[in-house]
């Protein structure tokens, strides 16, 4: 089954985890297998030729460098915007040599989506996203970052930011923050409701008039926690067109973890529990037109914080018996896996 992943971090593991995403899994895992300065370390579950082992028809590929606001993060962060900018700037330069390499391919447009689906080749077609806003020195910056080829944007990550406030923050949008909106919705970006708080997100809902999405949430109900998905965003959310992708964090996925201690063989946490959240939210919506996969399968953890039964991204597909075993169908499971999100980008992207 093709797959449309929805959130990666690619160019974060290129640049700040100095993994070559050109080697295969087992020689990237070698090369770290003595290195302890990351918690995932020897433990990843992405690299390109990975991806293509997954079947990865195309995903979405991100820019990410937080500021620090003094605030305790999971996610380590810079201390000032010009040091993030320059961040993302490494970022970008690596996906532009990935490019250049033949590597991965840069969609901007609906006619570069529908020719990289048409067209399978070796080079991974990407979406270009920006997770946190905090590296725009100005809203102005923005429109250079379009420039290059961003496409998606979410203004949060973790805790309270420079344009909104994300995981374990509270608080509206301040004035900086109403005015990157407004960017946004003028360059004909999508907006990415992840991260933002409760606050934020239903305040950006009703500001914002553009295409919306949440590229990798869960849900609330099953696994209680404001970085989740409450039935309520998510219907607001489907009543605007939006797809959700369901993510691999396993603490995200079944309730009761706890970071350090807990592990996918004490919790017993498998990717049926990760079925759990998609039948949740396609039972919410009526159909399953607005659930995919955004897996965050290299968003800072590897192995010890995935389903036992997830090994590779490639063990992603594992998803399409279990999910034909409850009762979905083959359209239902080819738009969980690609559909809904290409539906959604062919009418999101500039003509």
């Amino acid at each position: 089954m093709l797959l449309f992943d929805a959130h990666l971090d690619i160019g974060m593991n290129a640049v700040e985890w100095n993994r070559d995403y050109t080697r295969t899994l087992a020689e990237v895992r070698a090369d770290e297998a003595r290195l302890t300065d990351k918690r995932d370390r020897g433990r990843g579950t992405v690299t390109l030729p990975e991806l293509r082992r997954a079947e990865v028809q195309m995903c979405v590929a991100t820019l990410i460098a937080r500021v620090e606001m003094n605030a305790w993060s999971p996610v380590a962060g810079w201390r000032s915007q010009a040091q993030a900018w320059a961040i993302t700037e490494a970022q970008l330069a690596w996906y532009r040599a990935m490019e250049e390499a033949g590597e991965m391919r840069m969609v901007r447009d609906r006619a570069g989506l529908d020719a990289a689906v048409a067209d399978p080749q070796r080079a991974i077609p990407f979406l270009l996203s920006l997770e946190g806003a905090d590296s725009l020195i100005t809203p102005g910056h923005l429109e250079r970052r379009y420039e290059a080829g961003l496409r998606a944007i979410g203004p949060a990550h973790y805790g309270p930011g420079v344009y909104a406030n994300g995981t374990d923050a509270t608080g509206g949008l301040p004035g900086k923050g109403r005015e990157l909106l407004r960017e946004i919705e003028r360059l004909g970006m999508i907006l990415d409701a992840t991260h933002l708080c409760d606050d934020c997100f239903w305040e950006a809902l009703e500001l914002f008039g553009g295409a919306v999405w949440a590229s990798h949430h869960n849900s609330r109900a099953l696994v209680p926690h404001n970085r989740q998905l409450s039935d309520e965003m998510f219907l607001a959310l489907k009543e605007r067109g939006a797809v959700v992708g369901v993510a691999l964090d396993a603490w995200m996925i079944v309730p009761g973890w706890e970071r350090g201690k807990t592990t996918p063989q004490s919790a017993g946490v498998t990717l049926e529990h990760l079925a759990d959240h998609i039948d949740h939210f396609c039972q919410l919506a009526g159909n399953a037109l607005h659930v995919g996969i955004g897996s965050d399968l290299d968003g800072a953890f590897g192995t010890e914080q995935t389903p036992q039964d997830v090994d590779s991204i490639a063990d992603l597909q594992k998803l399409t018996g279990i999910l034909a075993r409850r009762g979905y169908g083959a359209a239902d499971i080819e738009g969980i896996f690609h559909g809904n999100f290409l539906r959604f980008l062919r009418e999101a992207l500039p003509a």
